[in-house]
């Protein structure tokens, strides 16, 4: 199982006023502040936010994915919308999403450096 995960940022104030608005209607908040790098998470740092001054953005086709759980989808809404209020780009909107083996709603956003974020959760309804 995971344990946390890191992604890598050129411009780390810019950064973590993007992921403080888009992780907050999932219940993550900035909970360790260091000089290179800013964890976020519910009760311990679950996301990590690591300064890499000199990187450019990363291409379309390459960079990292996360997905994070949801417990509903109203929240995978208030993800969306805040990750693009905050700056984001959406690559995909929340919509449902039946696949051969599993049922689920989510939402993809790319953050200024590339990076892929997905909230998603699996409906029972």
């Amino acid at each position: 199982m995971i344990d946390h995960i890191s992604l890598v940022v050129s411009d780390l104030t810019r950064a973590v006023a993007f992921y403080e608005h888009a992780l907050a209607p999932l219940g993550l908040s900035k909970l360790v502040v260091r000089e290179r790098m800013v964890g976020f998470g519910k009760t311990y740092p679950e996301v990590w936010i690591n300064l890499r001054a000199g990187m450019t953005r990363l291409p379309a086709d390459s960079g990292a994915h996360i997905a994070l759980r949801a417990q509903t989808t109203a929240e995978i809404d208030a993800f969306h919308a805040a990750a693009l209020a905050a700056g984001a780009t959406s690559e995909s909107a929340p919509s449902l999403r039946p696949h051969d083996r599993v049922r689920y709603y989510a939402a993809f956003v790319v953050d200024a450096d590339g990076n892929r974020i997905e909230a998603v959760t699996f409906p029972r309804d």
